[in-house]
Order: C-alpha cells, then structure tokens, then sequence
C-alpha cells in the first residue's frame, strides 16, 4: 500500500511543472545589517525593536508619499532611523569588545537594545554614585 502511495505520487509530480525557487528579496539601504539579510532576519530585528523600545514601524520609517497609510522602508527621512543604526553600531562594538567569548559558565552574556531601553522610547538615565 505505501509503495502504491509513492508510485502514485511520483507518477504525478511529473505532470506538475517545473517551479523556480521564489527569488530572495533584495533590500535597499541597508547601511548596518548584512546586504545578504533574509526577510525572516529582517523581521525578527524589526520585532526586536519593537518589543525592546515599546515602538511601531513609523518611529524610525518614513510615511510613503505616494500613500502615507504606508511606510517607506528605505527612506533615511525620519531622524531615528540613523540613531537606530548608531545605537547598532554602538552595542555591537561594546558586545564585540566586552562579550565576544563564552565565559567560564559557559554562557554569552552580551547587551542590546533592551537593556537599556527596556521597553521604552527613550531610555531611563540613572547616574551611578560612587
């Protein structure tokens, strides 16, 4: 019964044509992230943000001015754009310098954008007292 199942299946797929893989989306203006950066990728640094940060797309994405109901995902209009890409290049210095090896647990300890903003737009200033 399997066989005839695989048999089955097999004869069929010959009459499916031929599919080409769907192209990988190419994204303009990435100035920070890996040219090579998969929409899943992008997606999940998206929702990092907004989760850590508390924001929507349109704090660092511009409004389209074809249609301003959507954003213009490559425009650099919008001013926190460019800090979010500093802060990028700020906590991937610090993590290189400070977290680029296991500890002795055993555990990558590092930093992003959470930490300091824990879920807020602006992060909370504390000025430590010696």
């Amino acid at each position: 019964m399997v066989t005839a199942v695989i048999a089955a299946t097999l004869s069929l797929s010959a009459f499916i044509p031929n599919q080409e893989k769907p192209k990988q989306e190419k994204f303009s203006n990435l100035k920070v992230l890996p040219k090579n950066t998969t929409p899943d990728q992008l997606k999940a640094v998206m929702h990092d943000f907004n989760a850590s940060l508390g924001v929507k797309c349109g704090f660092c994405h511009a409004p389209s001015k074809d249609d301003p109901k959507k954003m213009d995902f490559a425009s650099d209009e919008n001013k926190h754009k460019n800090v979010a890409r500093d802060m990028m290049k700020m906590t991937a210095k610090i993590n290189k310098k400070y977290f680029h090896k296991n500890n002795k647990e055993g555990e990558i300890k590092a930093i992003s954008c959470k930490t300091c903003h824990n879920g807020q737009k602006h992060p909370e200033m504390k000025i430590a007292s010696l």
